[in-house]
């Protein structure tokens, strides 16, 4: 474990893994002082009292995430997305397969970023793990659902992008006018159903 400060008040806590990031992340989420806590795929930025956050990353084990009580939250999804036949094909298995694949695996947001609400969700079968597409496309429809390389996604909101799209959900993804704008947090679990 890395720690780097961020100008007066903030530190990014660098690590190897999801898995470590996940042990920072619930060490430090209810600690009192802290301001604002950003998991990334091998970094965590912390904003608030670092005394607090030092003391605190001293006596954690980041082999492993702690039991959490996450949220489960249910997506229902439309599984005709444009990259649905290329998935299959690649995964070696039928389209039918994909689904069954897609729907029966639990998912837990390991992070969000690189859009308001868009959840990294870590859970993909190994067998669906496949690169993004060679060339993006330049606007990838809102809700739609798509993978690459170990995660799944649902778009929430219009925006270029290189995963393989596999369905869609109507689902409200992010509104900023609610209390809590993004739906998916890091560490809530996520299933996937045929709507």
């Amino acid at each position: 474990m890395l720690l780097r400060r961020c100008g007066t008040d903030a530190l990014l806590v660098e690590v190897d893994s999801l898995t470590e990031v996940a042990a920072v992340r619930a060490a430090l989420q209810d600690l009192d002082g802290i301001e604002e806590l950003v998991p990334a795929a091998r970094t965590v930025l912390v904003k608030g009292q670092l005394h607090r956050v030092r003391d605190a990353l001293r006596d954690i084990d980041l082999t492993k995430a702690p039991a959490t009580h996450p949220r489960e939250i249910t997506v229902p999804v439309t599984y005709d997305g444009p990259d649905l036949d290329l998935v299959a094909e690649t995964a070696g298995v039928t389209p039918d397969e994909v689904v069954k694949l897609h729907t029966e695996a639990t998912y837990e947001v390991a992070f969000c970023g690189f859009a308001p609400g868009f959840g990294y969700l870590t859970g993909l079968p190994e067998s669906l793990r496949q690169p993004r597409l060679d060339s993006p496309r330049t606007k990838v429809p809102q809700g739609a659902v798509g993978i690459a390389g170990e995660f799944t996604a649902a778009y929430p909101r219009s925006t270029p992008g290189g995963w393989r799209l596999i369905g869609r959900t109507g689902i409200t993804l992010f509104d900023p006018r609610a209390e809590t704008p993004a739906l998916l947090q890091p560490g809530d679990q996520v299933r996937f159903v045929v709507a």
